[in-house]
């Protein structure tokens, strides 16, 4: 499936305007890290300012795209996909319900699914790079290991409406204990 997925891969870049406070972006918009300062940024409606969260600029209200995120060196994360209107103000549960599909890593090796109720998933190895495949039509959101090429969790028959953003939390870094960035990397085709 991941081959397939070179085909209908995005170029995906960070919303400075999404950011929370405490979120570093690198200048080129590939790469987020959890600081130790807050920076001293507007409190817009857009803007997280609890969840430490960032969303892609890029949205999608059609047709399928895949794009990947290097997790590597990472002890805690969140990737997936949210919709336009989700609450970004005060404390946010992050399942489908709330309008994010996403799996998180939490404890250096426990990955979960944040469906309601959540599901614990069993991997072979630790994930350096996770590919994250949405069909809209078909109410898809699709996680693999790209480089076991194998599958992670799917949610299926939901049902999009509102645009869907593609959306990444590094988590706190927990005394440089998780400081390795979320870097989008470019999909490279293997054949």
């Amino acid at each position: 499936m991941v081959t397939v997925c070179v085909f209908l891969s995005v170029d995906v870049t960070l919303d400075p305007d999404t950011a929370h406070p405490y979120l570093i972006l690198s200048a080129d918009g590939k790469q987020v890290t959890h600081g130790d300062t807050r920076q001293d940024l507007p409190d817009t409606p857009q803007r997280f300012n609890k969840c430490v969260c960032v969303l892609g600029k890029q949205s999608f209200s059609s047709g399928k795209f895949y794009y990947e995120v290097q997790v590597r060196g990472k002890t805690k994360w969140t990737l997936g996909v949210t919709r336009e209107n989700i609450n970004r103000k005060g404390e946010i549960t992050g399942t489908h319900q709330d309008g994010f599909w996403t799996v998180i890593l939490i404890n250096e090796n426990q990955y979960t699914a944040c469906a309601d109720p959540p599901v614990p998933l069993t991997l072979r190895e630790k994930v350096e790079t996770v590919g994250v495949f949405v069909d809209y039509e078909e109410g898809l959101v699709s996680f693999y290991d790209v480089k076991s090429s194998s599958h992670i969790y799917s949610f299926t028959g939901q049902s999009f409406t509102d645009k869907l953003y593609p959306c990444f939390s590094p988590c706190l870094n927990e005394g440089g204990k998780n400081s390795a960035p979320l870097i989008i990397s470019p999909v490279l085709n293997t054949e």
